[in-house]
């Protein structure tokens, strides 16, 4: 997902939120329509979903779906793919994922699907092929196009645990009084999963939602697809291939994860680009001190934005409109105004920034739009469903610590390196109250032939992942966007380069000869 609110491992053109969370799951119990299939699918347990007739529609959801309406004046039409809940019991519940689809226009040069994940877990994907299709300009017109909500996302059957938050992520505040606040906050999101959604929360994992994806190649009628991944949709790029080898034709992963790093503490080993991400901020802040009045160099903006937060720690939260914000909450909003390296976001963040400081210093407050959403996000309910199938995902893939003082210890030695966003990165979640995952992760195979694309600057997925998901695969290729602090980059960022390179390759299906490095835009040349 890319979008302005919590959002660590998720993208899309328009920055998709990413927090943990969880939800209230309604479970769709019809059965599939009948089908004659054929004679080799009778011994085939998934041959009912694998032959399933998909019922093609208009996108459009009502006067006011924006979504569907930009989808239907793409030319996209939307079906719902019914999948098992639980592979290991196919004859029972069943749960529908919604997906869309611009087809091809060059059927003389088909190619085939083109199935897309703009991360999370947790992120819509349905609304991107418009967006998509015009970053591969020419090429397009060769590849149907498909979006995917995942299994409990978007329009998918959903998952709810009614939680008072869209996200679960919190710093861990400044003392050990902040720490077990935010423990006790964790611990109450995990039990209203429990409450509201225990029955269908070990299915919520990443090898459910490839076994979906290779469902969806069946039913679309296909042996192969191609597959273009961002941020956390690298990782389930990587665990498809590797569980349904020989099923992939082109595949494009950009924010790669490790996976020898992805589980519930994701966010580990992040806290150096975060902070190279907030100088540059602040030196873009400095140079504008006239418009935000945050200080005249990066030293002074850097400053503001401690006295912000020990202003929070010091009294009462900050009063912002119907909002109150305190230790915990404001260095996730710096967190949060982070992973775009572009004018509009760095503006966006100014504004923020802006906001909190006359809060902090006893003004009446209405926060930019920017924030009031980032703070609905973080302090209602209105997305709960979101961080509530994050952190389903993120728990189901894998174990986590279940001991707070081992997240007290890490915190607090990251809290010398950074007092600010070490709590952050380093905190506590809910996945450490969560019962232990029905599987055991993936390991991903090492002999995949897929174009990695990566920012040197990247504060989410950081380069080392790109670099290391590059040595375990020779047969990849890197293209490496350098000097640049952007989470996701192909078809967002507006690089030529990165965009040629990537459009070539599936246009031709032929990886680079060798790895190729792109420079960013000059500062003060950013759209």
């Amino acid at each position: 997902m890319i979008r302005s609110t919590p959002s660590p491992y998720g993208t899309s053109a328009t920055a998709r939120k990413v927090a943990l969370g969880l939800v209230t799951l309604t479970l769709a119990l019809t059965a599939l329509p009948a089908t004659t299939l054929p004679a080799q699918a009778a011994s085939d347990p998934l041959a009912r979903f694998h032959h399933q007739s998909l019922d093609w529609k208009s996108c459009v959801r009502g006067p006011d779906d924006a979504t569907g309406k930009e989808l239907e004046e793409a030319g996209a039409q939307c079906a719902d793919v019914r999948v098992p809940l639980d592979y290991g019991d196919p004859g029972g519940r069943t749960i529908t994922v919604a997906i869309s689809r611009i087809r091809a226009t060059d059927t003389r040069h088909r190619v085939g699907p083109l199935l897309l994940n703009g991360g999370g877990p947790g992120g819509q994907t349905l609304g991107d092929p418009p967006w998509v299709r015009a970053a591969m300009k020419d090429v397009a017109a060769r590849y149907d196009v498909v979006g995917v909500d995942p299994r409990f996302v978007g329009r998918s059957t959903p998952l709810d645990c009614h939680w008072p938050t869209g996200s679960a992520f919190r710093s861990a505040g400044v003392d050990r009084a902040g720490f077990d606040r935010n423990t006790a906050f964790a611990k109450d999101l995990a039990e209203r999963c429990r409450r509201h959604a225990a029955d269908v929360l070990p299915y919520a994992t990443t090898r459910n939602t490839a076994r979906d994806l290779d469902v969806i190649r069946a039913a679309l009628g296909e042996r192969r697809i191609s597959y273009l991944g961002y941020s956390y949709g690298s990782y389930l790029g990587e665990v498809y291939t590797t569980m349904f080898p020989g099923r992939t034709e082109r595949v494009v992963l950009d924010g790669v994860i490790d996976p020898a790093r992805y589980g519930p503490r994701l966010l580990r080993g992040t806290e150096k680009a975060n902070r190279h991400a907030l100088k540059d901020w602040a030196s873009w802040a400095a140079a504008r001190d006239e418009t935000y009045g945050l200080g005249r160099t990066r030293g002074a903006v850097l400053a503001t934005v401690d006295r912000v937060q020990a202003a929070a720690a010091a009294r009462t939260p900050l009063r912002l409109g119907k909002y109150r914000v305190d230790e915990h909450l404001v260095p996730l909003v710096v967190f949060n105004g982070l992973s775009q390296d572009n004018d509009s976001a760095y503006g966006d963040f100014a504004q923020g920034v802006q906001d909190l400081l006359r809060a902090a210093q006893g003004r009446q407050v209405t926060p930019s739009p920017w924030l009031s959403e980032a703070l609905a996000f973080m302090l209602t309910g209105s997305d709960s469903h979101y961080g509530s199938v994050q952190t389903a995902v993120l728990c189901g893939d894998a174990a986590a610590p279940r001991d707070p003082e081992v997240y007290w210890r890490d915190v607090q030695r990251a809290r010398e390196r950074d007092p600010l966003l070490g709590p952050v990165t380093n905190n506590l979640n809910p996945c450490a109250f969560w019962d232990p995952p029905r599987e055991r992760p993936t390991s991903i195979r090492h002999d995949l032939p897929a174009l990695l694309v990566n920012a040197t600057g990247d504060p989410r997925t950081t380069y080392d992942g790109a670099t290391a998901v590059h040595r375990k695969w020779p047969s990849s290729r890197l293209v490496t966007l350098r000097g640049a602090d952007q989470h996701a980059v192909y078809g967002v960022y507006g690089s030529s380069c990165v965009d040629t390179t990537v459009n070539a390759y599936l246009a031709t299906g032929r990886l680079p000869v060798k790895d190729l490095t792109c420079v960013a835009r000059p500062s003060g040349s950013r759209p």
